[in-house]
């Protein structure tokens, strides 16, 4: 890689109903402009409405097919790769390249780790970025989990038989759905925020207390139950995994809160760790007939009792949605803003002369890397933390809203 600026692939996809793309023609046009060259495979952004003629014009080589990518760039950008596109074989990196990505990294087997090394690969995991203000611009978890949250919003409006705002009309008065989001993270709070645009009634809980002025700023009520939530965060401000004992005294005062909702959004989640149940099937089934569930948390197990991953269930007349890609479906969006994240990271990721380099001093290289000169290092386990999924940081990728909060990537 001597001599020269970094050769960046772009594949197709392979994950199931994968629509988005890692980079989109406006960003790669910047990092030519950079002086990289982008290889793009054909056909890699239909999913997210952008044309290999886009690409072209951006000034990307469109090739025929993906392995050629593999073999040919220094670095391959990818939206989920690895331990989260699981089911698929490992693409064929070549040795010494470098792969940034969602890689599912409390998923990938040892084994697949083991060959990576073998390889000496460099896997850069997004979801392990750390929470700091220099890493917001990279943080692909947070940018994703808001158009996840606004998503499951939307999916819940279309679904209930009911309107959101309140109307007052001739024919009587239309009061407004009642609408609960547990969890106040980015996907949370953009739930909130989105429910409140249309104009329901919304109500937010987090077992962080600190998060209240954010759901209240965006003109919810918060709920505030009577828990013991001391050392429900870590430092980063990440959810971390509470005792049977918490979850069960709160399932037991959710039992008030729950029933009386037209639509609950759930997004709690523990890096790393199976999603806490919150919602049973009782609390469900007292719920009015047509009531709408979202349950973001459904593809580490649901925060809902009946949730099935992928799947729609009914219990007693409430639709229980688990939905487990939402950002694909607003993908041209959620490609350009993961293009961005992307880019930004390649660009802490070499020199001032534009050439890879990898600098363990620099905690987002640090926390992020996998495997790296023919080692597994494994950061999220080596240091017994972890930063899995949405959790948390404001729409802004703050670290003031981190909760226990799933991103659906």
């Amino acid at each position: 890689m001597e001599g020269r600026l970094v050769i960046v692939g772009v594949p197709t996809e392979t994950a199931a109903d994968e629509g988005r793309v890692a980079l989109v023609p406006p960003v790669a046009e910047e990092l030519v402009d950079a002086g990289h060259e982008v290889l793009v495979a054909s056909g890699a952004g239909e999913g997210a409405h952008w044309s290999d003629e886009e690409y072209r014009d951006a000034g990307c080589a469109v090739l025929d097919d993906r392995e050629s990518v593999f073999e040919r760039a220094d670095v391959v950008f990818q939206v989920q790769a690895l331990g989260a596109n699981e089911g698929q074989p490992t693409d064929p990196y070549d040795d010494g390249q470098v792969v940034v990505g969602l890689l599912g990294p409390y998923s990938i087997d040892e084994d697949t780790l083991a060959e990576l090394a073998d390889r000496q690969v460099s896997a850069f995991s997004l979801e392990l970025m750390p929470r700091i203000s220099r890493a917001q611009s990279m943080d692909a978890l947070s940018s994703q989990a808001s158009l996840g949250g606004y998503q499951a919003c939307l999916l819940a409006a279309k679904e209930l038989p009911k309107m959101f705002p309140m109307e007052m009309t001739a024919a009587g008065t239309i009061r407004p759905a009642e609408v609960f989001v547990i969890g106040a993270g980015v996907a949370g709070l953009k739930a909130i925020a989105t429910s409140e645009r249309l104009g329901a009634s919304t109500r937010g809980h987090d077992v962080r207390l600190e998060v209240k002025r954010e759901v209240e700023s965006l003109g919810a009520d918060f709920v505030e139950l009577e828990l013991e939530t001391e050392g429900s965060g870590d430092e980063e401000g990440y959810a971390v995994e509470m005792g049977e004992e918490f979850y069960a005294e709160q399932r037991r005062q959710m039992q008030r809160v729950v029933p009386e909702s037209d639509v609950v959004i759930t997004t709690a989640a523990i890096p790393g760790r199976p999603a806490p149940e919150i919602v049973t099937t009782e609390m469900i089934e007292e719920m009015d007939a047509g009531s709408v569930i979202v349950d973001l948390a459904a593809e580490t197990g649901g925060n809902c009792e009946p949730t099935e991953a992928g799947e729609t269930v009914e219990v007693d007349g409430v639709t229980v949605h688990g939905p487990t890609n939402l950002p694909s479906r607003v993908s041209h969006t959620a490609s350009q803003q993961y293009a961005n994240n992307l880019a930004n990271f390649l660009e802490n990721l070499t020199d001032d002369e534009g050439e890879l380099d990898v600098d363990f001093e620099d905690e987002i290289i640090d926390s992020t890397l996998l495997t790296h000169d023919g080692q597994v290092r494994n950061p999220h386990r080596d240091d017994g933390g972890g930063t899995d999924d949405d959790e948390s940081a404001g729409d802004d990728g703050e670290a003031d809203a981190p909760e226990e909060e799933a991103d659906d990537d």
